[in-house]
């Protein structure tokens, strides 16, 4: 199974169209230690040629061009090894990209029933015409094997619900402290090879780990995970926006409650960093952020990465 980080920065990328702030400015110039990063998304294949997509970023197009694996074959006139598409949430970053996929190619789109809701309820994706567009429902915990355009992929998904909220643009503050949340709003993915029983897990947008998700991911192989903020309160603290992570439904990585403490003992083989936002000082590959990150055992994905299982 190989598994290819498409894109590792969170929703703006990086550096952000409109931002300045150290990390964006240095990126910019070029600065040793900072590298360039396209929105959230993976793509997986059990057999090198047949590709699933983990969420569909809006730089899905760039890429595509970046990786040579989901060109269109030689064989026919119209063809594409993007076979299917799985969702993690609603977030714009993580459902625009499917637009890059119309004309008429067919695939087969996953998600909850809350995130197909969101799709069918925008009239927009009305342009990946149902009759060669396949949307499949996912139950939380029950694996559902991969297919697409008539392929079975050699894959199954499980999704599940992790911690978390319900996209930006679909809060709703008359709600209650949730804002809307409901269970299938955010989940997080296992991904199997049906043929080996290899599998990893894809959690870009995760709030906590509570002991539900401790247990699922306890002594996982690989694991790529929300790598949002450093800090909680650092884009409050760069005054790029007041809002914490907690808010924004990310956990962050440092501190008691942030994900390299949660998961100290839970034996995963490998842990990867996607989804890093701009203001994220591990971005700085010579920091002291990106020291102590690697000192805990953690990569920080970038785009291009590859993994084999």
């Amino acid at each position: 199974m190989r598994v290819r980080v498409l894109g590792s920065g969170a929703g703006g990328g990086f550096p952000q169209w409109n931002c300045n702030c150290r990390n964006c400015a240095s990126v910019r110039r070029g600065e040793a230690g900072f590298v360039a990063r396209t929105q959230s998304s993976l793509a997986v294949s059990a057999n090198g040629r047949d590709w699933v997509l983990l969420n569909a970023s809006p730089d899905l197009r760039q890429q595509m061009a970046d990786a040579p694996g989901l060109a269109p074959s030689n064989s026919t006139l119209r063809d594409s090894p993007i076979k299917a598409a799985v969702l993690t949430n609603g977030d714009v970053d993580h459902i625009a990209g499917l637009i890059n996929l119309r004309e008429a190619q067919p695939f087969t789109i996953y998600a909850t029933p809350r995130v197909l809701g969101v799709l069918e309820a925008n009239s927009i994706f009305r342009i990946l015409a149902p009759g060669v567009v396949d949307r499949v429902a996912l139950s939380p915990g029950k694996p559902t094997p991969l297919t697409g355009a008539g392929v079975d992929l050699g894959l199954s998904v499980e999704a599940f619900d992790v911690p978390g909220k319900i996209a930006l643009y679909l809060e709703d503050a008359s709600a209650g402290p949730g804002l809307g949340t409901q269970s299938g709003d955010t989940v997080g993915l296992k991904i199997t090879d049906t043929a080996t029983g290899e599998a990893f897990f894809y959690i870009p947008g995760c709030a906590d780990v509570d002991d539900a998700l401790a247990q699922r991911i306890k002594g996982a192989s690989l694991i790529f995970f929300d790598g949002t903020l450093f800090d909680d309160d650092e884009m409050i603290d760069q005054g790029l926006l007041a809002k914490s992570g907690e808010r924004m439904g990310h956990i962050s990585i440092s501190g008691p409650q942030g994900s390299i403490s949660a998961f100290s003992g839970l034996d995963v083989t490998r842990k990867i960093y996607v989804h890093i936002n701009n203001s994220n000082p591990v971005l700085d590959g010579n920091s002291a952020a990106r020291r102590t990150v690697a000192n805990a055992g953690w990569e920080v994905g970038y785009d291009g990465m590859e993994v084999r299982l």
